[in-house]
């Protein structure tokens, strides 16, 4: 019979596991082995970095799955990190055994060139690469070796985007084409679609929207979105026009705590869930019988972006009309809630006026003035 046992190794299951103290240090962990070789191969390569650290000073090696394991375990109350995960399940065929001394431009080529090849765009490369680049940073940076004290690698290596020049461009509806698609579009779609057409918040923003970030001000209520909940990681005031007002009031009362919901089926018809997403089947079918619409009624072809278009356009329309408007570069930046190191949270009356008035230019309405002096402030972290 073989052997089923060996100093410092003891089977869970199927697998081998490390339990042994070496210099002081205790080896806890899978062998990721069911068989005693293997295993007993891996626990001396443990045992012999343990001592090459603890005499020489030397790093202990680290693969890439293992640096990707701990980065989504400290980060799993990020909003994007279900992205993150699903770009790592791309990448660990390609990098996951190599050692993270080991990931550097050309290590990154094969991960490329397959995706090339399955005709990715080079953004969906690029945020692959930002996250290994992420993880890099970490590991050169925050983590460190109990027993040597150093970071998991000495320095972060240069890895470069693609840019294959096909970035899509953004497509600003038009005031007819934003008749045809909010005709098509089912109600719990439409009204959020036309809030983001009004306040040029992203996706994401707009389905997270809870009621109890509403701050009330003398001249109505405006909207202070948590850093936790914004791309660029930082508070910001979304200014409501008349158009977004009706909407958010016409919202009231259907939902406790999140402003935007979409209707149950069957069993659960008459309960209203959160919004989690806007582009979803109902989107692309909606923005198809829209473009069907706009050939038949006027009689030419609808563009191609109109027919293809995103929910980020919305955004992009925002920000055009704004433009068009001619209102302020600083103030369209406030309004997109762009990063620029000011405070955004806080403004006088002169500024609060100047943002509820760049909003109302595009809804064809003006918002009262008020003389009070408006100070906003998040109120809540929760």
């Amino acid at each position: 019979m073989g052997r089923k046992r060996s100093p410092g190794l003891y089977k869970r299951g199927k697998t081998y596991h490390i339990d042994k103290v070496v210099r002081g240090i205790r080896i806890n962990e899978s062998s990721r082995s069911s068989d005693l070789d293997e295993a007993e191969k891996y626990l001396a390569k443990r045992v012999e970095e343990i001592r090459s650290a603890s005499i020489y000073g030397k790093r202990p090696d680290h693969t890439f799955s293992e640096a990707a394991t701990r980065y989504l375990k400290e980060n799993i109350h990020r909003k994007s990190i279900a992205d993150d995960a699903s770009r790592l399940k791309g990448l660990l065929p390609f990098i996951g055994n190599k050692l993270l001394a080991e990931i550097h431009d050309d290590a990154m080529r094969a991960y490329v060139e397959d995706l090339r090849g399955k005709g990715r765009k080079s953004k969906t490369v690029n945020n692959g690469l930002e996250v290994v680049r992420r993880i890099l940073k970490k590991a050169a940076s925050k983590w460190r070796d109990e027993l040597t004290g150093k970071t998991w690698i000495s320095g972060i290596p240069l890895i470069e985007n693609v840019d294959w020049g096909d970035a899509r461009k953004p497509y600003p509806i038009s005031w007819i084409e934003q008749k045809y698609l909010l005709a098509a579009m089912p109600e719990h779609i439409a009204e959020p679609s036309l809030f983001g057409l009004h306040t040029g918040c992203r996706e994401g923003e707009i389905c997270s929207l809870k009621w109890e970030w509403e701050v009330e001000i003398p001249e109505g209520s405006v909207f202070v979105l948590p850093e936790w909940v914004t791309k660029n990681g930082e508070e910001r005031v979304v200014v409501i026009n008349a158009v977004a007002r009706s909407i958010l009031e016409a919202q009231r009362r259907k939902h406790p705590t999140r402003v935007f919901t979409y209707p149950g089926r069957g069993k659960d018809k008459g309960t209203r869930f959160p919004l989690q997403t806007i582009y979803n089947s109902a989107w692309k079918s909606g923005r198809e019988r829209a473009a069907d619409l706009y050939e038949q009624e006027m009689h030419e072809n609808a563009p191609w972006g109109f027919r293809h278009l995103r929910v980020h356009d919305l955004r992009h329309t925002f920000g055009r009309r704004l433009r068009a408007a001619n209102v302020a570069k600083e103030t369209r930046s406030a309004l997109l809630g762009h990063k620029t190191g000011d405070i955004t949270t806080h403004y006088s009356e002169a500024e609060i006026q100047e943002l509820i008035d760049a909003v109302g230019k595009i809804a064809g309405s003006n918002p009262r003035n008020s003389p009070a002096l408006t100070l906003i402030r998040a109120v809540s972290r929760q």
